[in-house]
């Protein structure tokens, strides 16, 4: 039976988890098969998440002399305003779920995105600013040059090299599609373990990055984007497996971007596993 197009007040109300069970399964139904709409859906939840960002410290801030006043008072001052929409903005942030590629990716509480500041995320975003700029040596691990045979035979080292450092299957994903070779990679250290980086680049030069590495216990598996400064920023985890892509482009080209490489894995993750790159 065909199932009937949800308006967009029906996808709000699935993202803010307002509907019974039954309507809840048929908008996911109907997103699992209508990528289009799920696409825009986790555009809205990436919103949310930018908001959040912006919006959440001021909570946390102590009420200013002049609110106060103008509470008491009943005016409507400029600054009461400016508190009532950013009181209105963070109110609005409730928790959801965004599907996409036939599973489910959760958008988690800002709570836990202020415990990932700090973390895993923001020592993708460093490391993207450290070597993204580099001309002579951007990777450790070149797999653009020389003939289709050696590249072949760099991308196969690289995969497997990483795959023993970081104790986690490693995959080099293909962006080709989007516009993006793969430039290589690099081993990388931190405080909390190994991690790695892969590179790739446009032809106007344009570069992102991959951030890999096992994920830190606790580490939520939502499916999240964030801004480090100029850069963006998509990330999840899975069991075992964590993954950053990071980029001064606009959040519609990241989420494309994430979304292609997602695809690559999906199929093992939901098996349990990631395979490297053959």
């Amino acid at each position: 039976m065909d199932r009937q197009q949800p308006d967009d007040e029906q996808l709000s109300a699935w993202l803010d988890g307002e509907l019974d069970d039954v309507t809840r399964r048929d908008i996911e139904s109907w997103l699992h098969e209508h990528p289009d709409d799920a696409a825009r859906v986790r555009l809205w939840a990436a919103d949310r998440e930018t908001l959040r960002a912006r919006f959440d410290p001021v909570l946390d801030e102590a009420v200013p002399e002049a609110l106060q006043r103008a509470v008491l008072e009943g005016g409507r001052s400029p600054v009461h305003t400016r508190w009532r929409f950013a009181a209105a903005a963070a109110g609005l942030l409730v928790g959801g779920a965004l599907i996409g590629g036939g599973v489910v990716w959760q958008v988690a509480p800002q709570r836990d995105m202020a415990a990932a500041r700090g973390s895993w995320t923001q020592r993708a975003a460093v490391a993207h600013a450290v070597f993204a700029p580099e001309v002579r040596h951007p990777v450790e691990v070149n797999v653009a040059e020389g003939q289709p045979e050696q590249q072949r035979a760099q991308e196969e080292h690289l995969a497997r090299w990483l795959t023993k450092r970081l104790d986690m299957p490693v995959r080099l994903f293909d962006l080709r599609s989007q516009g993006y070779a793969l430039v290589g990679g690099r081993l990388l250290s931190d405080a909390q373990g190994p991690s790695a980086q892969l590179m790739y680049q446009n032809t106007g030069g344009q570069r992102i990055t991959v951030y890999l590495r096992r994920p830190e216990p606790g580490t939520s598996t939502s499916f999240r984007y964030q801004r480090e400064g100029d850069l963006g920023m998509f990330y999840w985890a899975e069991e075992g497996y964590g993954c950053a892509l990071v980029g001064k482009l606009p959040r519609e080209q990241l989420l494309a971007l994430a979304e292609a490489a997602y695809r690559q894995v999906e199929p093992d993750l939901t098996g349990g596993r990631v395979r490297p790159a053959s």
